[in-house]
């Protein structure tokens, strides 16, 4: 079971590497990208290394391939549980999607039909991952660009299922909520409303951009205000959560991205004294 974890946090990117390393953040956390760091020994370990000795640690996935058909790799959780037991993260986490068949890469993460069959495939994977990784993972929603039909379910109804039937947590991307929402035609707060609240241990803030017909979920701008909106709504229905923002492309100095932290935690007290 995944410990329940408060505060807020930033994607540790290597342009701020020396701020972290050489002074101390106003962050409770620093996510990474797992795959950066599954590489024995180097400098890359080593920075993780020393940075987790002042922060504690999320590792972030975006290559388990959690939908595949094929099964999730070995060698790959192999890798992966040596970065977990040396670094002792908050948590693990991945996306509903899928990378990879018959050991070809897309390097993308792409989507799943929402469908009993996937469904069986995905808590399967996420089962073997788990057993391998000795812990329970974190598994975050995607944005889309295509949907499936016939489908048997909405995206929620498939996370709440997946959550029940694996015992595995929710990462909940608002970003990527806002994203899909607009370019399917759904409703966002039906989603929010729909899934498992009593699994969602962290969330991601993020930007995206106007594509030619749809959004496009680039992390290369500050989080908007449709996406604070959501955030705002689904806070106060969790419990404690661990909240950050992402940014991988066209990254900022880091006084910036500590702004938009700063609005994330005004969001979280506000909620908290009208709770109180």
């Amino acid at each position: 079971m995944t410990i329940p974890f408060s505060g807020y946090g930033l994607g540790l990117r290597k342009p701020h590497y020396r701020d972290f390393l050489e002074h101390r953040v106003a962050v409770d956390f620093v996510e990474v990208i797992s795959e950066n760091f599954m590489v024995d020994g180097g400098k890359p370990r080593q920075i993780l290394r020393d940075v987790r000795a002042m922060y504690p640690v999320a590792l972030h996935g975006v290559s388990m391939s959690i939908g595949s058909a094929d099964g999730v790799d070995g060698a790959y959780l192999a890798r992966l549980r040596a970065l977990v037991d040396e670094i002792d993260p908050l948590f693990v986490s991945d996306h509903l999607s899928w990378t990879r068949i018959e050991g070809f890469s897309s390097h993308d993460l792409l989507p799943l039909p929402y469908t009993n069959d996937a469904l069986d495939v995905v808590c399967a994977n996420i089962g073997r991952a788990q057993e391998a990784l000795g812990r329970t993972m974190l598994i975050e929603n995607p944005s889309t660009y295509i949907d499936f039909a016939p489908t048997d379910m909405t995206e929620w109804a498939f996370l709440d299922a997946m959550c029940a039937r694996t015992g595995c947590g929710l990462l909940l991307d608002v970003n990527n909520v806002y994203v899909s929402a607009c370019n399917h035609g759904f409703d966002p707060i039906a989603y929010l409303d729909g899934v498992p609240h009593d699994r969602v241990r962290q969330i991601h803030l993020a930007g995206h951009s106007q594509g030619k017909e749809m959004l496009i979920d680039t992390h290369d701008r500050p989080v908007p205000t449709s996406v604070w909106d959501l955030y705002a709504y689904v806070l106060p229905r969790l419990g404690p959560v661990a909240t950050m923002i992402e940014r991988d492309d066209d990254i900022p100095e880091l006084h910036e991205l500590l702004a938009e932290l700063a609005q994330a935690r005004r969001i979280g007290g506000q909620i908290g004294r009208l709770a109180a």
